[in-house]
């Protein structure tokens, strides 16, 4: 039997939350066995292409050290399939009640995504108080965040959208930050080659950045 997870807890397994696209199911396995072997856990495949739900499911059946996600959950109807694949968690780019109630009804934790003081306080009406900032850079990226930290300080937030290893610790030396999302652990060319070494080094290497505890 599956422990039941919380959003924290998905967000705190590891520095980083890998962002996959996958267009080839034959990927999904290796893929997986990749990012688990190098240290990462919590892989988020984003349902933007048709094959996705059919790696979540592979993943999930066959890499038992992972934990499948969902990502790009825009509907009740996504947070269901999902579910029915097997993901044991969502994530969202933006946050709505029928979105939410969704994910409870499937039994998901969801981390929805926000990127305004009013998107959060709607979130955390309902509930949420674990959130993903997106798109990070684009919508203020570390400097919004640092404003956040007064007004709601409760939150934890896990950036994402123009996430690298270059900015990636700037992010994560926050004090409501509690991981970052990234698709630079998942390159398409290495996936491409089929270079799971690659893949397996990205996440050592995220696995080393630095979080403050909390």
């Amino acid at each position: 039997m599956a422990v039941t997870l919380t959003a924290l807890d998905v967000m705190r397994d590891a520095p980083v939350i890998p962002v996959i696209v996958l267009n080839d199911v034959a990927h999904a396995v290796p893929l997986a066995e990749a990012l688990v072997a190098g240290g990462i856990r919590m892989l988020e495949v984003t349902l933007r292409t048709p094959q996705a739900l059919a790696c979540i499911e592979a993943i999930a059946r066959q890499v038992p050290q992972a934990v499948a996600g969902a990502g790009t959950v825009r509907s009740a109807a996504d947070a269901a399939a999902a579910a029915r694949a097997g993901a044991r968690f969502a994530v969202s780019p933006g946050y709505t009640r029928a979105v939410g109630q969704a994910c409870r009804d499937a039994g998901l934790p969801l981390l929805p995504g926000v990127a305004t003081g009013s998107e959060i306080m709607q979130a955390q009406e309902d509930g949420f108080t674990e959130l993903k900032f997106f798109p990070a850079m684009q919508a203020g990226g570390p400097a919004m965040l640092k404003a956040w930290s007064g007004p709601f300080g409760d939150v934890r937030f896990c950036p994402t959208g123009g996430i690298s290893t270059a900015n990636a610790a700037e992010f994560l030396a926050l004090p409501n930050v509690a991981c970052v999302g990234g698709s630079w652990l998942t390159p398409a060319d290495a996936l491409a080659r089929g270079d799971w070494a690659q893949v397996t080094a990205l996440a050592r290497q995220a696995c080393e950045l630095q979080r403050r505890p909390g």
